[in-house]
């Protein structure tokens, strides 16, 4: 749930559909967070076209999510 402890950031996580079997194709989300300044902490898929995205909490102080940055690659056109 939202309550889960994230303790670290997503490196390199392809996101699928539920039950999707294979390689991941066009338009399969890749997020990244593992660099300095990275800050996101897990991806949930809702459709194609929606994300539930969780940044982690600040590192001097973990009652704040001020800030967040990742990559995202695989994207197809339109998405």
């Amino acid at each position: 749930g939202s309550d889960d402890i994230i303790a670290g950031n997503v490196s390199k996580y392809t996101v699928l559909p539920a039950g999707y079997c294979g390689q991941p194709k066009k338009g399969h989300l890749m997020f990244d967070a593992c660099f300095e300044s990275g800050n996101l902490g897990r991806v949930d898929y809702i459709t194609e076209f929606e994300y539930d995205l969780f940044i982690r909490p600040d590192t001097c102080n973990p009652r704040f999510r001020v800030w967040f940055n990742f990559t995202i690659e695989n994207v197809k056109e339109s998405q």
